[in-house]
């Protein structure tokens, strides 16, 4: 009996000793952070066809799955759901400009400029269902983007200013570290952010942050700053995945003819039949 009673208390002496030691063992060191490969001027490479995987395009906010516009489509073009991609909670919406983001989205099929084609703006053209592409020299950084031919050029620590507005802003960069930083302004209030109805003012600003966070992950962040629609600054984040595929490459999506009859169609002598 006592030769058992001295072998479980030496088994719990040892059990404390290895707890004891467990806690004050120093905490497991943090992954060292991802660094890009480097371009020849020895900024991080961000070089790549890139592309969302979200519903952010039909909503950046959380939202359930529901019906589309069109019956006869059935679940063709009903609505995903999605977690959403705003930081914090609702959207910070002035009275009066929460209004307006209503009735835009009652009307969305014949009010958002996606609709007609329109060059989608900063930062929709991110993430919309299509890639886009990045190329980088010394001075500039090229995005270019399938939907509508859109692209922007990125002038890096430039001090040159904007001309006019223009359907993608524009944008002027700079690198903090591994983080290419834009900051984008002179947008076209026509623009939205979603087809729910989201949109802004000609005062908006955009401060964009792409950051690898691995060789084939971006991490993309965008600021919104319009005083005249929003009350706060708010933001929006979201990984960007680069396409892999051995052959990948912007495709043309020209869709301007797509778009003819909704615009322009009563302006035939015949009108056109549905069907047609």
């Amino acid at each position: 009996m006592t030769a058992a009673r001295t072998v479980t208390r030496a088994a719990g002496v040892a059990v404390v000793s290895l707890l004891v030691a467990a806690c004050s063992a120093p905490p497991p060191a943090a992954p060292a952070a991802y660094r890009a490969p480097r371009t020849p001027d020895g900024a991080p490479d961000l070089s790549g066809i890139w592309q969302a995987n979200n519903t952010a395009n039909w909503d950046i906010e959380a939202h359930p799955a529901k019906s589309g516009p069109m019956f006869q489509l059935g679940a063709a073009f009903s609505v995903p759901p999605g977690i959403g991609v705003v930081e914090g909670g609702a959207l910070p919406y002035l009275p009066e400009a929460l209004a307006k983001k209503q009735a835009n989205a009652a009307s969305w099929t014949t009010l958002d400029p996606e609709v007609k084609c329109f060059m989608p703006g900063i930062p929709r053209a991110t993430y919309q269902p299509f890639p886009f592409q990045i190329v980088q020299s010394a001075d500039n950084v090229l995005m270019t983007y399938e939907f509508a031919s859109a692209s922007r050029m990125i002038r890096m620590n430039s001090q040159e200013k904007s001309p006019a507005p223009a359907w993608m802003g524009w944008s002027v960069g700079r690198w903090d570290g591994e983080t290419l930083v834009v900051d984008v302004v002179d947008h076209m209030e026509e623009t939205w952010f979603d087809r729910a109805g989201n949109y802004h003012s000609d005062a908006l600003k955009v401060t964009e942050r792409y950051t690898a966070l691995d060789a084939n992950t971006l991490q993309y962040q965008a600021t919104i700053d319009d005083p005249k629609v929003y009350s706060r600054a708010w933001t929006m984040s979201m990984p960007l995945y680069r396409r892999r595929e051995a052959n990948a490459q912007l495709m043309e999506y020209k869709c301007v003819e797509f778009a003819e009859e909704l615009m322009y169609g009563h302006l035939r002598k015949t009108p056109r039949r549905p069907t047609e």
